[in-house]
C-alpha cells in the first residue's frame, strides 16, 4: 500500500510556485540536489509539500541517504498541517513500522484524515484496513465504501480491490458482472493482480455476462476518460 506521492497544489504566490515547478522538474530529471535548491526556500517557509517531498526523498534514499526517521518527520510535519498526501504516507509509515514504532491505530487515523480529503490511494488504503481489522474493526461494508471511492477516481488498485468485493461478496451482494467490470477497468490500467483474479471469475460466469461486464467497463471509461 506504500506510495510516493508528489502534489503540486496551486497555494502560492507565482515566484513560490516556480520554485516548487523548477524543483519538480529537477526531481523529475533525477537531479534531486538541484530539487533541494530549488525547495529549500519553501522548506524554510513551512510549506507543506515540500515538507512531504522531503520526507519521500528520504524515504526512498532519492538524493540523501535513506533514513526512514527523517521521512516520518517530514511527513508528519507536512500532515499536521492537513497534507493529505503526507497523511497517507504517514499513516503507511505506521502500518509497516518505518522510522516509527508499528501502530495500525496510528495508520488508521491517518488514512482516514488523508481519505476524508478525498485522496484515492488513502481510501484505497483505509479500505484495507478494514478489510483487513487492521486498527479497526474488521467491516467488510466499510471496506467497500472506501474501496468504491477510490475505485470512482480511477485508483486502479481500489477498482480491483472492489471486484474482488464483488466477486466474493464480502460487503456487497454477490455479483459477478459488478467483479468482471471493476477488474476490467484495474486490469487496463495494467494491474496485474487483477487481470489474474478477473480469470478466476470469468471461469463461472456465462459468455453473455462478461459481454455485459465488458460493456459496462467500456461505458464507465467513456463517462471517465
Amino acid at each position: 500500500m506504500r506510495r510516493f506521492s508528489m502534489i503540486a497544489t496551486l497555494l502560492f504566490t507565482l515566484p513560490a510556485l516556480a520554485d516548487f515547478q523548477s524543483g519538480v522538474d529537477a526531481f523529475n530529471r533525477g537531479d534531486y540536489k538541484i530539487a533541494l535548491q530549488e525547495w529549500r526556500p519553501l522548506l524554510e517557509q513551512g510549506d507543506a509539500r515540500v515538507q512531504n517531498n522531503l520526507g519521500s526523498m528520504y524515504d526512498y534514499g532519492l538524493g540523501v541517504p535513506q533514513n526512514y526517521e527523517e521521512a516520518a518527520k517530514w511527513y508528519r510535519v507536512a500532515a499536521e498541517q492537513g497534507n493529505s498526501a503526507a497523511q497517507n504516507n504517514l499513516a503507511s509509515m505506521y502500518e509497516y513500522g518505518l522510522g516509527v514504532p508499528q501502530d495500525y491505530v496510528e495508520a488508521a487515523k491517518w488514512y482516514r484524515q488523508s481519505a476524508d480529503q478525498g485522496n484515492a490511494a488513502a481510501q484505497h488504503n483505509l479500505g484495507v484496513m478494514f478489510a483487513a481489522g487492521y486498527g479497526v474493526g474488521q467491516d467488510y461494508t466499510e471496506a467497500v465504501h472506501w474501496f468504491r471511492l477510490g475505485a470512482e477516481q480511477g485508483y486502479a488498485e481500489a477498482q480491483g480491490k472492489l471486484g474482488g468485493m464483488y466477486g466474493l461478496g464480502f460487503g456487497v451482494t454477490q455479483d459477478y458482472v459488478q467483479a468482471h467490470m471493476w477488474l476490467d477497468l484495474a486490469a487496463a490500467q495494467g494491474n496485474e493482480d487483477a487481470r489474474e483474479v478477473r480469470a478466476i471469475f470469468a471461469d463461472v460466469m456465462t459468455a453473455a455476462e462478461i459481454f455485459e461486464a465488458q460493456d459496462l467497463a467500456r461505458a464507465w471509461m467513456a463517462a471517465n476518460p
